[in-house]
Formats: structure tokens, sequence, C-alpha cells
């Protein structure tokens, strides 16, 4: 599942971004897809530089815990319970940053690594969806492991059925329209 952000969000750690949910057991979290950074994977966790997808640098996850990092991939076989992978839907897997690259890397279609990540306390999601911040949509696995993010938020908004596809044509201040 994804978060779109609605044009109505405003808050700059959240406007125009897309941003994969991880697990609502309580509350909710997840990671911002679209906002890559300037950091090499290279210099901060060296090892996992060799799998990471394309640009191989870290992404802002969120404003949550910036300090650390959570990475997902996506697995090449339905092993759920592979060593050092935590399942979170279908093929996509949470990784432990901890275990040997090696012991996994050649399982690993994508990796993408997060530095931080975007939480919700209980109910907190819930009534932000309610007020009209985000749309909740259908992902795919593609949405993750992007080349290039810069579109993804028009992009994920264009293949909705119905309405919502045009406010992938919205200008970023309707006032200037």
């Amino acid at each position: 599942m994804l978060l779109v952000a609605t044009p109505e969000l405003l808050d700059p750690n959240f406007a125009e971004t897309v941003v994969l949910v991880l697990d609502t057991t309580e509350g909710a979290l997840g990671v911002v897809l679209n906002r890559p950074t300037g950091l090499p994977v290279s210099e901060v966790l060296g090892p996992w530089a060799e799998v990471v997808a394309e640009p191989d640098v870290l992404f802002q996850g969120g404003p949550v815990e910036t300090n650390g990092a959570l990475a997902v991939a996506l697995r090449g076989d339905d092993d759920e319970d592979a060593p050092g992978l935590r399942a979170v839907v279908d093929r996509l897997a949470l990784v432990d940053l901890d275990a040997p690259v090696e012991l996994l890397a050649a399982d690993l279609l994508g990796l993408r690594i997060f530095a931080g990540y975007a939480g919700w306390g209980a109910g907190q999601l819930d009534r932000e969806i309610e007020e009209g911040s985000w749309y909740v949509l259908p992902g795919e696995a593609s949405d993750v492991f992007r080349a290039d993010t810069s579109t993804l938020w028009r992009d994920v908004l264009r293949r909705q059925p119905g309405d919502l596809a045009w406010h992938a044509t919205r200008p970023a201040d309707p006032g200037m329209n």
C-alpha cells in the first residue's frame, strides 16, 4: 500500500511524497520513496553499496530517527523465512543490515536503503486520511526501486482509475494556473 500526499498536504516533510507502508500493527510505519539524498551508500554502509538499486544513494525515509537506516528489498524467491529478511508483502522484505551482505546478495533483485522513516501513532494516520492529507493507493514493487524518482508522485496518480488520475496534471501552485 502506498500513501500519496494530496496537494493539500503542505508539511515540507511530506509534500508531494509517496510513502510505502511497511507496518500497521501499532500505528503505522513507512518510508518515503521519492526523496533521494546525495549521500552514497558506500560512505555509510560500505558493503551494501554493491547490491543497492540505482541511484546508489541513501533515501530520506522520513523525519523519524534519521540517524538510523531501514532497508527494503525485493526477494528473488518466495522464501519468507530467509535469515536476515522479514517479509512485508508479496516478495518485499525488510533487510537486517547487520546480516552479512554475502548471505543475502544472491537472493535480492532490488535493495533500497532509507535514512529514517515516517511514523504515525495509533489512529493518527486514519485522522490524516480522513482530513484529506493522503490518498491510499495500491503500490507496485517497481515503485520502490525506480532509478528516477522525480516523477513518482505524478506517475502513481496517473495510473489510477477515474478522476484521481487528473490530479497528476495539477500545477504545484493552482493559484498560478
